[in-house]
């Protein structure tokens, strides 16, 4: 039945190209990528629908003739697109999806009442536009009509993907957790190329210099876990060495704030030595 359902995408950004890529790959017929009527909009939902067999079409001339209705566009678009078509197409039959990390499947509650089957379904990945992620092994997060999350479940797993339940009352919570996993960890290594101006290596250096420790940092983290992929001064206690890189990071207060949450982070998750001498170099 999964190869049978026909998919349209709403939104041919990142994330629907993504999609859209993976879907076609695992056997879906994509009937349609819906676009903006601005030209550029235009022309990503071309190229988009080329690579997969699909029409291309825009907001003022979609049909919406596919089993399922995937919405691919920012989170504050999500419930204007969706009232935007509410009386384009016969939604009896049809189950609309949007891939919010934050929101809940309401946000198609016009579409729902309807006759909608409605789910939010997200997966936990990062979508750039130089770079389009295979979809298998990622997990994705689903709530909705039960109806709608069956028929999530079975994509998801058509894709390669973990499907799992998400509480809609945590899923801002969970999209902060995703915060942390990605978007602000690249804010971590930024500001780790800036202290890496501090000793003087640029930071197109830097980058290139880290990429081996990082590499090894996250292959510790995922064989080992937290506590046995951590390393260095605080894991051995070494309070001088802690006073001496606060002091180095006086020429850049803003890493040194950074510094000091994620090291008070450290003492309260983390196995460390000498837990009170630390403390006392940290202020805490």
């Amino acid at each position: 039945m999964a190869a049978k359902r026909t998919i349209s995408i709403i939104g041919p950004g990142r994330l629907g190209k993504a999609l859209a890529l993976s879907l076609f790959r695992g056997g879906y017929k994509i009937d349609e990528i819906v676009s903006q009527s601005h030209p550029a909009s235009r022309r990503k939902a071309s190229g988009v629908a080329a690579k997969v067999n699909a029409t291309a079409s825009d907001h003022t001339r979609a049909r919406l003739g596919a089993d399922v209705i995937w919405f691919c566009v920012p989170d504050r678009q999500i419930a204007n697109v969706a009232r935007q078509f509410a009386d384009t197409t016969n939604w009896r039959r049809k189950t609309a999806f949007h891939s919010s990390g934050a929101l809940t499947h309401n946000e198609l509650r016009v579409l729902q009442r309807r006759g909608a089957k409605v789910a939010s379904v997200h997966p936990f990945m990062t979508f750039v536009s130089a770079a389009v992620p295979s979809l298998e092994h990622v997990p994705f997060a689903i709530e909705g009509d039960r109806a709608a999350v069956r028929v999530a479940r079975e994509v998801v797993r058509r894709l390669g993907g973990e499907p799992f339940t998400i509480n809609p009352q945590k899923k801002v919570a969970y999209h902060t957790w995703g915060a942390f996993a990605s978007p602000l960890l690249v804010a971590l290594l930024v500001t780790a190329e800036q202290v890496g101006r501090l000793a003087g290596i640029r930071p197109t250096e830097a980058r290139k210099k880290m990429l081996p420790i990082l590499r090894q940092t996250i292959t510790n983290y995922g064989a080992l876990g937290p506590a046995g992929a951590f390393s260095g001064p605080l894991v051995r206690g070494d309070a001088e060495i802690v006073r001496k890189h606060l002091a180095a990071l006086r020429r850049s207060p803003d890493s040194r704030a950074v510094y000091l949450c994620l090291a008070r982070s450290a003492l309260h998750y983390l196995p460390v030595k000498q837990r009170q001498a630390l403390k006392k170099s940290l202020g805490s």
